[in-house]
Protein backbone atom coordinates (compact mmCIF):
# COMPACT_ATOMS: atom_id res chain seq x y z
CA UNK A 1 0.00 0.00 0.00
CA UNK A 2 1.47 3.30 -0.69
CA UNK A 3 2.52 5.83 1.72
CA UNK A 4 -0.26 8.42 1.07
CA UNK A 5 -3.19 5.96 1.03
CA UNK A 6 -1.90 4.60 4.52
CA UNK A 7 -2.49 8.37 6.21
CA UNK A 8 -6.13 8.00 3.76
CA UNK A 9 -6.89 5.12 6.31
CA UNK A 10 -5.34 6.52 9.95
CA UNK A 11 -8.43 8.73 11.18
CA UNK A 12 -6.89 11.37 13.00
CA UNK A 13 -9.37 10.33 15.97
CA UNK A 14 -11.83 7.90 16.71
CA UNK A 15 -15.31 8.58 15.39
CA UNK A 16 -17.23 6.75 18.28
CA UNK A 17 -15.40 7.37 22.12
CA UNK A 18 -14.74 3.29 22.48
CA UNK A 19 -13.44 2.63 18.48
CA UNK A 20 -9.94 2.72 18.11
CA UNK A 21 -7.96 3.87 15.42
CA UNK A 22 -6.56 1.31 12.89
CA UNK A 23 -2.37 -0.11 12.77
CA UNK A 24 -0.72 1.23 9.92
CA UNK A 25 -0.11 -2.30 7.96
CA UNK A 26 2.94 -3.02 8.99
CA UNK A 27 2.13 -2.44 12.25
CA UNK A 28 -0.71 -5.00 12.43
CA UNK A 29 1.19 -7.55 10.11
CA UNK A 30 4.40 -7.46 13.31
CA UNK A 31 1.45 -7.81 15.57
CA UNK A 32 -0.29 -10.23 14.25
CA UNK A 33 2.42 -12.64 13.52
CA UNK A 34 3.42 -11.73 17.16
CA UNK A 35 0.32 -12.80 18.19
CA UNK A 36 0.21 -15.90 16.57
CA UNK A 37 3.51 -17.04 18.35
CA UNK A 38 2.33 -16.41 21.66
CA UNK A 39 -1.45 -17.14 21.57
CA UNK A 40 -1.53 -19.93 18.58
CA UNK A 41 -0.40 -24.22 18.99
CA UNK A 42 2.64 -24.68 17.37
CA UNK A 43 0.40 -26.22 14.65
CA UNK A 44 -1.96 -24.21 13.79
CA UNK A 45 1.05 -21.22 14.01
CA UNK A 46 2.38 -22.29 10.73
CA UNK A 47 -0.81 -22.41 8.68
CA UNK A 48 -1.29 -19.16 10.11
CA UNK A 49 1.12 -17.49 9.45
CA UNK A 50 1.32 -18.66 5.64
CA UNK A 51 -2.34 -17.51 5.74
CA UNK A 52 -1.34 -14.21 6.70
CA UNK A 53 1.68 -13.29 4.57
CA UNK A 54 -0.08 -14.78 1.58
CA UNK A 55 -3.48 -12.34 2.28
CA UNK A 56 -0.82 -8.90 2.87
CA UNK A 57 1.16 -9.94 0.07
CA UNK A 58 -2.06 -10.20 -2.44
CA UNK A 59 -3.32 -7.01 -1.08
CA UNK A 60 -0.11 -4.81 -0.90
CA UNK A 61 -0.77 -3.14 -4.15
CA UNK A 62 -4.40 -2.19 -3.98
CA UNK A 63 -5.50 1.23 -4.34
CA UNK A 64 -9.00 1.38 -3.28
CA UNK A 65 -9.37 3.50 0.44
CA UNK A 66 -12.49 1.64 1.01
CA UNK A 67 -10.59 -1.63 0.20
CA UNK A 68 -7.60 -0.72 2.32
CA UNK A 69 -9.80 0.35 5.24
CA UNK A 70 -12.10 -2.41 5.20
CA UNK A 71 -8.68 -5.36 5.04
CA UNK A 72 -7.06 -3.14 7.56
CA UNK A 73 -10.31 -3.28 9.79
CA UNK A 74 -11.18 -7.00 9.45
CA UNK A 75 -7.16 -7.76 10.42
CA UNK A 76 -8.02 -5.93 13.47
CA UNK A 77 -10.33 -7.40 14.51
CA UNK A 78 -8.77 -10.87 14.19
CA UNK A 79 -6.14 -9.38 16.15
CA UNK A 80 -8.35 -8.86 18.82
CA UNK A 81 -9.98 -12.10 18.83
CA UNK A 82 -6.50 -13.81 18.86
CA UNK A 83 -5.69 -11.59 21.49
CA UNK A 84 -8.73 -12.17 23.83
CA UNK A 85 -8.81 -16.24 23.04
CA UNK A 86 -11.79 -15.81 21.43
CA UNK A 87 -11.11 -17.59 18.37
CA UNK A 88 -11.37 -20.83 20.28
CA UNK A 89 -14.80 -20.34 20.32
CA UNK A 90 -15.50 -18.57 16.95
CA UNK A 91 -18.09 -19.12 14.86
CA UNK A 92 -19.04 -17.90 11.11
CA UNK A 93 -22.48 -16.20 11.02
CA UNK A 94 -24.85 -16.86 8.27
CA UNK A 95 -24.76 -13.23 7.64
CA UNK A 96 -21.27 -12.91 7.45
CA UNK A 97 -20.85 -15.98 4.44
CA UNK A 98 -23.67 -14.45 2.54
CA UNK A 99 -21.32 -11.06 1.85
CA UNK A 100 -18.42 -13.04 1.27
CA UNK A 101 -17.58 -13.78 -2.28
CA UNK A 102 -17.13 -17.05 -4.21
CA UNK A 103 -13.25 -16.74 -3.97
CA UNK A 104 -13.37 -16.21 -0.38
CA UNK A 105 -15.65 -18.91 -0.12
CA UNK A 106 -13.57 -20.96 -1.81
CA UNK A 107 -10.60 -19.76 0.46
CA UNK A 108 -12.39 -20.36 3.39
CA UNK A 109 -12.99 -23.82 2.42
CA UNK A 110 -9.40 -24.30 1.27
CA UNK A 111 -8.62 -23.12 5.37
CA UNK A 112 -11.17 -25.47 6.66
CA UNK A 113 -9.32 -28.50 4.59
CA UNK A 114 -6.09 -27.64 5.61
CA UNK A 115 -7.03 -27.53 9.30
CA UNK A 116 -8.96 -31.10 9.39
CA UNK A 117 -5.62 -32.61 7.61
CA UNK A 118 -4.09 -31.15 10.13
CA UNK A 119 -6.10 -32.22 13.43
CA UNK A 120 -5.73 -35.78 11.82
CA UNK A 121 -2.23 -35.90 11.19
CA UNK A 122 -2.34 -34.51 15.29
CA UNK A 123 -4.24 -37.69 15.88
CA UNK A 124 -2.13 -40.10 13.98
CA UNK A 125 0.90 -39.23 15.78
Amino acid sequence: MRPTLVRLVRPRRPERPNQTPLFPPLKLYRSILRAHLHKLPKELRSLGDAYVKKEFKDHKKIDNPLHIVGFLTEWQDYLRQIDGGKWLDGKLSSQDLEKMSPEQVGQLYELMEATKRLGEEEQDQ
